[in-house]
């Protein structure tokens, strides 16, 4: 033992004949392989070996990332909040003339391109100049990441102490109040002052997945949807634009339904848009719709008030009704620590909710009474998935 009382590091590493033979196969493959990966010999003849070094580095880089990230995530933050990209936006721009743009010495700005340009955000090309890099374009043209960006702030606060924050022993944090339904015993009473923010800031990230979910299953035969939990009718005005034959209805708190309607008032859709306000565990949803959508709502939810949501919804819709749920999954092939890693903690530091795979999901829709769930591909499900409930 290590003079702390922990145990050192070859203790850790290794196992006994006798431990490994209780071990299945696959374990024990792992086991093996563990123990390999923490020995620094290995780590260097790897790093040597022809066959294994590229597989060595590509690890090794991997892991500075993850302990580099926050440092990554705070030059994006730089750059967004410097306007960087609306700066590129019409053509490469020299060193020069974006450091006066930005207020900074040419040794700051040349920092700042510099770091930028490694996340590829930015592009140098010669004699000074800097272009838009492949994802500095890509976040031009998605303000609501950008939106994302800037509200990260108060997430980064509320995970100073993680642990601390997994013990419950953190008092309400940034994001707690921020969403404040999600800890308010009486969210309908809620005031514009306290949902304005958080649902502005669902609308600007809203246009790819209304985009993807829309892709994926076409409303051509239904005649009324209801948005539960719509916020201030950003995916509904997206229905109404591609479905302009749907009659549109909205479900959300008092002062957000209010907002919805004004909405539905500016985009000339008002005429075949309602909004209705109240309390999702309280008033009974409107009928009259034989579609549903619960988009990026029920993994803001601890279980019991998820299905109680779903319940709801399945109450309100007739035979012959279907249900869309679309939200980032936890367990999505390809993306898994968007799910688990990102929502896993940030609904933790919002204290409510937890990010489900569809299995859960699916479980949670037949328990309320759903007499068939299907997933439907997206085009990004990284952002996105969908599963179709029905009512026979």
């Amino acid at each position: 033992m290590s003079p702390a009382g922990r145990p050192a590091p070859a203790e850790v590493a290794v196992l006994t004949p006798s431990a490994d033979r209780r071990l299945g196969l696959g374990a024990r493959w792992l086991a093996l392989r563990n123990r390999l990966l923490a020995s620094p010999g290995f780590q260097r003849w790897a790093s040597a070996f022809p066959l294994t070094r590229p597989i060595a580095r590509r690890r090794a880089r991997e892991l500075f990332d993850l302990c580099a990230g926050f440092v990554y995530s705070q030059i994006l933050y730089a750059c967004i909040d410097a306007r960087l990209f609306e700066r590129l936006a019409d053509g490469p721009r020299r060193l020069d003339h974006l450091a006066a743009d930005l207020g900074l010495t040419e040794a700051a700005a040349s920092r700042l391109l510099k770091a930028a340009a490694s996340l590829r955000l930015v592009e140098p090309i010669g004699q000074g100049r800097y272009a838009l890099g492949e994802l500095g374009a890509a976040l031009l043209g998605n303000g609501g990441i950008s939106e994302m960006v800037r509200h990260h702030r108060m997430l980064y606060r509320d995970l100073d102490d993680p642990m601390a924050l997994l013990r419950g022993e953190r008092p309400q944090g940034g994001l707690g109040a921020y969403w404040a339904y999600a800890e308010s015993a009486r969210p309908g009473d809620l005031d514009q002052t306290h949902t304005t923010g958080y649902t502005d800031l669902m609308a600007a990230s809203q246009g790819l997945l209304s985009g993807d979910l829309l892709d994926a299953y076409p409303l051509r035969d239904r005649r009324c949807l209801l948005d539960i939990g719509g916020g201030n009718g950003a995916f509904l005005a997206a229905v109404a634009a591609r479905w302009p034959h749907l009659q549109l209805k909205l479900f959300d708190l008092p002062s957000v339904a209010e907002q919805a309607r004004q909405r539905f008032a500016r985009e000339a859709i008002a005429p075949r848009a309602q909004a209705f306000g109240g309390d999702l565990f309280h008033d009974p949803l409107p009928e009259g719709a034989d579609c549903g959508s619960l988009v990026r709502v029920i993994h803001d939810h601890d279980d019991d008030p998820a299905l109680a949501i779903l319940k709801a919804a399945r109450r309100a819709l007739p035979s012959g009704g279907v249900l869309l749920l679309g939200e980032p999954m936890s367990g999505t092939p390809g993306a898994e620590p968007i799910g688990d890693a990102y929502f896993g903690f940030y609904l933790l530091a919002m204290g409510s909710g937890r990010p489900r795979t569809a299995e859960e999901l699916t479980a949670m829709l037949r328990e309320a009474g759903f007499d068939r769930v299907r997933e439907v591909p997206t085009r990004r499900p990284l952002l996105t998935r969908l599963l179709v409930a029905y009512v026979n």
